[in-house]
């Protein structure tokens, strides 16, 4: 078996602040540490459940937060961005048997967490697919089934992501680490958060093996991204890009197709 793990910063348990999860501020070398933990507990999680072949994607910021020498020999870490419209599951193809997700939160404009955003917080206030906010996971999950055919088994990250996860793809394990209070997060211990990931992992990719079918998100026909930018002179000129358009408020950018991977191409220029 072959899997794929995309690891996030802002669902990790006991990550708050904004300044915990920049390069260069106090705060932010214990929140990669806890980073790496619950990416590693991932790992051990897919060996346990018989796989051999792991890629672990670094998809925060700069995308290279984590101590590669953590890393067992069977692991193949992807740091940096590959600058292509995948982003954050930069190098996956068909040849991927399952995609997890780690350390994810919850979508742009969400209460459920203090850190929650939608690919950009300085530049986009909020994003969103066919009317519904549209958060990373989601993004991903959706890219990875409708250009590769690879199922969604896991997710970990802030309990209100987990539970938008559970109704878009029906067998996923999701495993809730953190939920918010106000600007405050209210976290499960860190080695408990390690434990269960690595459980819910193995379990996920059970799960995948007995009932495959149920770890895919469906696909919609038609895909309408609506991006709001924080600046309209922004909006303005990102509405040129080809099939987008510009709406009444100034700020938000629409931008409609049947094809999955224009959503996520049209998301890599206009939502990033």
């Amino acid at each position: 078996m072959k899997v794929y793990i995309s690891v996030d910063i802002e669902g990790v348990a006991g990550v708050t602040a904004w300044p915990e999860t920049n390069k260069g501020q106090d705060d932010y070398a214990q929140a990669a540490r806890l980073m790496t933990a619950e990416a590693l507990a991932a790992v051990q999680g897919v060996t346990d459940a018989g796989a051999r072949e792991v890629y672990v994607k670094d998809a925060h910021d700069t995308a290279r937060n984590m101590d590669p020498a953590a890393f067992p020999r069977e692991v193949q870490l992807v740091r940096g961005w590959t600058r292509d419209p995948l982003q954050m599951i930069g190098g996956i193809d068909d040849s991927f048997d399952a995609v997890l997700f780690v350390g994810y939160h919850a979508a742009a404009g969400n209460v459920g967490n203090p850190l929650a955003h939608t690919m950009t917080s300085e530049r986009a206030r909020g994003a969103r697919l066919n009317g519904r906010p549209l958060s990373e996971f989601y993004l991903h999950a959706l890219a990875a089934e409708a250009i590769y055919g690879v199922p969604s088994v896991f997710v970990s990250g802030d309990a209100a992501l987990c539970e938008e996860a559970s109704g878009q793809v029906a067998g996923i394990v999701t495993v809730p680490v953190k939920h918010a209070l106000g600007a405050a997060t209210v976290s499960i211990a860190p080695e408990l958060a390690r434990e269960r990931i690595r459980a819910g992992v193995a379990d996920g990719l059970q799960r995948v093996l007995d009932d495959r079918a149920s770890c895919h998100p469906a696909i919609p026909e038609s895909f309408e991204l609506c991006i709001t930018r924080c600046e309209h002179a922004s909006a303005r000129q990102l509405s040129y890009y080809p099939g987008a358009e510009l709406l009444d408020d100034g700020y938000t950018v629409r931008f409609v197709t049947g094809d999955a991977f224009e959503m996520v191409r049209a998301m890599l220029f206009i939502g990033s």
